[in-house]
């Protein structure tokens, strides 16, 4: 008697959560008017659930600019150089340079170069260049010390090892980020004409990245874009056709041996020899993901990915996301 009662109940707290998590979906999403021309599924619509950008994430995100980043203050060392090059929270620095005061915060950046010359989409170089120099940022500091030639600088914060070279400026805030609620994500929507770009770098010059990570992109505020900014990424699958290795797969076989009829995809540089021709460019758009723009210069912003339905890639394309 005593197994039937606690496994009933086990049975009923079971059905329970379940209407929990049933009831825990976004009311406002079973409302939203289905776009002319759609029936929307829980995968050509999934429910967008956004990550919060963090402090860390704001100040640790890095930039690219076009705008001359002042180099004249930099790390000469630690309190114990020449032993220790690295360093991180709560230590004790030596800044080389003039202008610093007893109290004063300072950002510590990092000018960056990419020893791997391999472009990871064809223009890559080219568009990085044009977008402006790439810096990481390391962390923030503060002037407890200035009588000696080197100023002495308390370590708050840090988002990676610093070291001597580094160059310091001075702390500026920056603005908080806002999210929307869950919202329904439209997986196949067309272009909407606004605002786009492109993704033309990675922090720590990754190829891939998924929630969470950052990414630079080639459009900013001279075109309109600030922080808080939604940009949805997206994918054709015409630039399958520009890569070495994916446009291989059009010339593979993709048909049974028992079809009579057997369809070729037809991009512009192959040439259809039998059968039915699919046209790589009329086939719908994929929406990968979407970004949360962090932090702007005029012709750069830096984004985080907050929602993302597959790895979004470095050369995928951002539109200004209306919702």
């Amino acid at each position: 008697m005593k197994k039937t009662v606690l496994l009933l109940s086990l049975v009923l707290l079971a059905v329970a959560a379940q209407a929990q998590q049933t009831d825990s979906t976004p009311a406002n999403s079973a409302a939203e008017p289905s776009p002319e021309g759609t029936l929307p599924t829980s995968v050509s619509f999934p429910i967008e659930r956004v990550q919060t950008p963090t402090n860390a994430d704001i100040y640790c995100a890095g930039f690219l600019t076009k705008q001359s980043v002042p180099n004249a203050n930099f790390v000469a060392g630690g309190l114990h150089t020449p032993n220790t090059t690295k360093f991180v929270d709560g230590e004790m620095i030596y800044l080389a340079g003039s202008g610093y005061q007893t109290g004063q915060q300072y950002t510590i950046l990092r000018e960056l170069r990419n020893p791997n010359k391999n472009e990871l989409f064809a223009g890559q170089q080219a568009l990085i260049k044009a977008a402006g120099q790439p810096y990481a940022e390391l962390g923030r500091v503060r002037i407890i010390d200035t009588r000696s030639k080197s100023a002495i600088a308390h370590l708050e914060f840090s988002c990676d090892p610093i070291v001597p070279g580094d160059i310091a400026v001075p702390f500026a805030e920056k603005t908080a980020i806002s999210f929307h609620p869950p919202v329904r994500f439209d997986r196949f929507a067309p272009a909407n004409g606004k605002l786009s770009g492109r993704i033309v770098m990675a922090k720590d010059f990754d190829s891939e990245v998924g929630t969470g990570m950052k990414v630079y992109m080639n459009v900013g505020a001279n075109q309109g874009l600030k922080v808080g900014d939604y940009l949805r990424a997206v994918r054709p699958y015409e630039r399958d056709l520009k890569d070495p290795v994916d446009s291989l797969s059009f010339k593979a076989s993709a048909v049974e041996d028992t079809q009579k009829e057997s369809p070729s995809y037809e991009p512009k540089f192959l040439t259809r020899t039998k059968g039915r021709a699919i046209h790589v460019a009329d086939l719908p758009r994929r929406g990968i993901g979407e970004i949360v723009v962090l932090s702007t210069t005029d012709t750069t912003a830096t984004g985080m990915v907050v929602f993302a339905l597959e790895d979004v890639y470095v050369g995928d394309n951002v539109e200004l996301d209306q919702q």
